[in-house]
């Protein structure tokens, strides 16, 4: 695989190339940077600033998708379209995203400045700034620290929200509590259909 640097250069290259009718040429040189690098750039796509691809490998950039600045990509992205039509069909990226290993960004939607695509979401609507985006398909969640234009880069993705389970939780809760308030039942047994204290789950609840 070549360095950033070599994948960088080869598409802008290829992009001056699309962009001044040296289509066939242009086309060409995108085809051996995907070869020689594991990355399928449409020489038509516009890359700002600063665009850093981990890993590369089996990332997918549409033609007409456009990326800001200090935009962070993981492997397996692709930034995709939605229809054959002619005109805007695949994403705007804003500036200072990060967008995790294996998520699909589909369609002309507009990722808002400073927001977070969690590994393997699916991505088909517009996104807010200074958001996060977990599950498939994408839910939306904002942030309660938001992110400035001087933060480091958003890398931390050890503690994706956890949408259903905070949702399941509290259910289970109010289960819990309704139980205990009726006069038939003042010891209830409590529901082990949920994690223990430290995350993890009884084995007998399920068929493994």
């Amino acid at each position: 695989m070549l360095p950033g640097a070599a994948r960088d250069l080869g598409h802008r290259v290829s992009h001056w190339l699309w962009s001044h009718g040296y289509k066939l040429i242009g086309r060409a040189l995108s085809a051996l940077t995907r070869w020689l690098t594991g990355v399928d750039i449409h020489p038509a796509a516009t890359l700002g600033p600063g665009l850093f691809i981990d890993h590369a490998t089996g990332v997918v950039i549409g033609e007409t998708s456009d990326i800001g600045a200090n935009v962070t990509i993981y492997q397996g992205v692709t930034l995709g379209g939605t229809s054959l039509e002619r005109g805007k069909r695949h994403p705007s990226v804003g500036d200072r995203v990060t967008i995790g290993a294996g998520a699909k960004v589909l369609g002309p939607v507009t990722i808002g400045h400073d927001s977070r695509i969690g590994a393997n979401a699916v991505v088909v609507r517009p996104v807010p700034a200074n958001t996060v985006v977990v599950g498939v398909p994408g839910q939306i969640v904002s942030r309660t620290q938001p992110r400035t234009a001087t933060a480091p880069p958003d890398l931390d993705a050890t503690v994706p929200p956890d949408l259903f389970g905070t949702s399941l939780r509290s259910l289970l809760g109010r289960i819990d509590d309704l139980e205990k308030s009726l006069p038939s039942n003042n010891t209830p047994t409590p529901s082990h259909a949920q994690p223990s204290e430290n995350g993890v789950w009884r084995g007998e609840d399920f068929s493994i």
